[in-house]
């Protein structure tokens, strides 16, 4: 499994690249490959105003549906048009072209997420 160590991770398997005051959010490597292949996602609204764990959107795969949650509170800026086209970019790349969403937030709300190192473990106790 693949853990980039420059961005930031949530328990349940969201991740989070800051970009100034924005942050880019997918699923990460360890989700995709537990979801299977990627058939379907329900992408959240833009402009949106959502809170810290609030489920924002929902990735289906050939297994099952899992719940996409908002790592930070923040406004949805924007959502990742191609995946509806082409859901399989999550499966192919979940930390370059499979990235589902942008918010816009305060990036101190970061400090509570989770290092790689951090992330690996839970994902590994999995």
């Amino acid at each position: 499994m693949n853990y980039p160590s420059e961005l930031k991770y949530t328990k349940s398997h969201e991740w989070v690249r800051l970009e100034g005051d924005v942050a880019v959010v997918g699923i990460t490597d360890f989700a995709q490959d537990a979801l299977g292949d990627v058939v379907f996602v329900d992408l959240p609204q833009v402009g949106k105003a959502v809170e810290a764990g609030s489920a924002v959107a929902v990735v289906e795969s050939v297994k099952t549906a899992s719940d996409i949650y908002a790592p930070v509170a923040g406004e949805i800026l924007e959502v990742n048009s191609a995946l509806s086209d082409k859901p399989e970019l999550i499966n192919q790349a979940p930390y370059g072209e499979g990235w589902l969403f942008k918010m816009k937030i305060n990036p101190a709300d970061l400090n509570g997420l989770l290092s790689a190192a951090e992330y690996q473990a839970v994902a590994e106790s999995q």
